[in-house]
Parts: structure tokens; sequence; C-alpha cells
């Protein structure tokens, strides 16, 4: 048996210009790091037996790839030629899907990690990502870019280029280790309870409104960039008060690019965690619900943000950071 793992994510500045529609005209900047949960993939053969087995939150018993439903599997099976292989392929995911922490795209860098263990495949890491976006976006069609894919593969805190052709240069953020530990503990994250089920929709209109040039999207994808570029400053030397206030500037200029980023529900909740003391937040993802992610100054701040919210439908979610990437076993 196989079992693959790659971490999920929390985007700490330039989300949204790693979409083709914007980097191949402008350049993409991302700013993220992986954190210790994982998607985990358990990948099995079994000659004896002629069906394709697949485990999500459904559970599928096929004889062909066509009659896959899980278009991600479908379409990974269909990549690596794997149509006449008998496969049992389990995915148990640490955090649910639609939650802006980069579900599928972990999920894919988990599967291709997987697919290319049986067949034998060195890949390094930049060919997984580029493999599970290739899939991602080429075959299943699905409005993504290429961060999610990138730091489930690599892990850390990441900086990602992203040039015009489409090629990304990957570098870790130079912190110093006291640096990460006090960041690590004046971030929080919430879950709202809310998945987002128009997540695709949402990205689809960014995307559709970035091919054409629609300026107040093209502005704020500027302001998002430039405003990741100062967050990597800010976190090099260690100033994470600056991250905190430059979270809050991220935070409005992504509202700006779709009215379904941000609902009432989230506005109030974020000027309760203000009210409190948090210098900044922002949903994670393409926003409508997910995770809030708030920096505190202190830990005073934070747990007077976490006292606010006990009467509110959001859940506490303590993580650590992951420098790994992702693994893969054979058991």
């Amino acid at each position: 048996m196989i079992v693959s793992k790659s971490p999920y994510r929390i985007s700490l500045g330039g989300g949204g210009t790693d979409l083709e529609s914007y980097y191949s005209k402008h350049g993409g900047f991302v700013l993220s790091a992986a954190i210790n949960k994982y998607m985990n993939i358990c990948l099995m053969e079994n000659p004896l037996d002629k069906e394709i087995r697949v485990r999500y939150s459904k559970s599928e018993q096929v004889t062909s790839i066509d009659d896959v439903q899980h278009d991600l599997v479908k379409w990974s099976l269909r990549d690596f030629d794997l149509r006449d292989r008998a496969l049992e392929i389990t995915s148990i995911g640490e955090i649910p899907a639609g939650t802006g922490l980069g579900s599928s795209g972990t999920f894919l860098v988990s599967l291709v990690r997987a697919f290319a263990e049986l067949q034998g495949y060195a890949s390094t890491k930049q060919h997984i990502a580029e493999r599970a976006y290739h899939i991602e976006k080429e075959l299943a069609g699905h409005p993504v870019g290429k961060h999610d894919h990138y730091l489930a593969s690599f892990g850390g805190i990441t900086c990602l280029d992203i040039a015009t052709d489409g090629e990304v240069t990957v570098s870790p953020l130079n912190m110093q280790p006291h640096v990460i530990e006090a960041f690590r503990d004046h971030v929080t994250l919430f879950y709202t309870g809310k998945t987002r089920n128009n997540g695709d929709d949402i990205l689809r209109d960014q995307d559709l409104k970035s091919k054409s040039d629609n300026t107040d999207v093209i502005e704020s994808l500027h302001e998002v960039k430039e405003i990741g570029y100062q967050i990597k400053d800010a976190l090099v030397a260690g100033n994470l008060e600056k991250f905190g206030t430059l979270l809050d500037q991220h935070w409005q200029a992504k509202k700006r690019r779709s009215v379904d980023i941000s609902n009432n529900n989230i506005d109030e909740w974020y000027k309760l965690a203000i009210k409190q003391g948090a210098l900044g937040g922002k949903i994670m993802g393409a926003g409508g619900g997910g995770f809030f992610m708030f920096y505190c100054p202190t830990m005073k701040v934070k747990h007077d943000v976490r006292d606010a919210f006990k009467n509110q439908p959001l859940v506490e979610m303590p993580f650590d950071f992951d420098f790994s990437g992702s693994q893969v076993f054979t058991v």
C-alpha cells in the first residue's frame, strides 16, 4: 500500500495573482505557509480484481475510469494512463473541503505523488506541483491558480514568484526561528462553519474579469501583490505588527474583487475581532466562508478575541507550520 500526505496552507499575501489570467500579463507573487494539517491518500492495487474503488465523502465502485464521478480522480487516472489497473483509492482529509485552505490542490498533490510512486517515477516537488495544477486547471477545467499545488508540494513558509510564461520560482522565506515561533503564536484561525459551495464561481468570476481587464479587479490584484511584497519584507525583518496592519489592507483590497467574498456575518466577525485589538485578518481562499485568520499583537488580545467569539458559531483551530511538504511512504 502507498500512503501519501500533503499539507494544507494559509495564504499570507498576494493571493489571486497566481491565476493565469493575471500572471500571464502582469506576473504573480504569492506568500503562503503550509500548516500541519494534511490530506492523506491511501492507494492499493488489487491484481485479482477488475474494479476501481474510490472513497472520500462518498464511496464509488466502478469498472471503468469513465464511470468515476470524482472528476479529479477521473482525470488523474487518465493522465497517468491507469485505465487497466484495479485500484483502491481512499482519501482522508483533516480539514473539510471548500474552506479556503487549498483542499483540492492538496488532494491532487497527494494523489499525483501516490500515482507517481505506483509507476516508479522519480518526480521533483516542482514536477508534482505542475502536474497536479495541469490536471485541475487544464484537464478538469477548474478555475484555479498555481498557489495551492506548490504549497502542498513544497511546504514551508514560501514565496512563489510567477513569471508571465507560468514559470514558478520557489523560495523559502528567510525568517528567524524566534520570529516564526512568535508569528505562529499570534496568528489565530477560526472555522466559520461554512463551506464555499460557490468557491469555483467566485474564482471563475475573478478570472473572467481579469481576462477582460476589469479595472477594479486588476487594481485589486495589483494592490494585493504589492502588499504581498511588503508582508514579505515585514516578516523577514521580524516586524509582526506591520504584518498585522498590512493584513487589514490586504483584506480591504481583496473584498473589492467580488461581492461574494464577504457577507454580513463575516463583516461583523471582523469588526468584533478588530474591536478586541486584532490588527488585521482575512478569509482564506476565494472567500464567502471557510477559515478566518487574524493577527493578534499580544496573547491578551488573542484571548480576548477567543472570548468574544464564544457566543459565535466560530471554532478555533490550533496549528503549527509544516516544513516537509508532500511525502510518500510504502507500507
